[in-house]
């Protein structure tokens, strides 16, 4: 059972959202034979001032 943790920095549309967790199912039961059944896809949105790069936080980088 394949679980796979998405984390993206700000805000996904519902569309994005779905065609994220579509696009993953699919390629892990093109790749590795996984059932989208038994696919878990978990698509976390990180506030972008809670997340840094660089010594810096992504909000300043804007």
């Amino acid at each position: 059972m394949p679980y796979v943790n998405v984390k993206v920095a700000g805000k996904l549309t519902k569309d994005q959202k779905r065609k994220i967790v579509e696009g993953i199912t699919n390629l892990l039961a093109e790749v590795a034979n996984k059932p989208p059944s038994a696919t878990y896809v978990v698509i976390e949105e990180i506030d972008r001032d809670n997340w840094g790069k660089g010594g810096e936080l992504l909000s300043d980088r804007d």
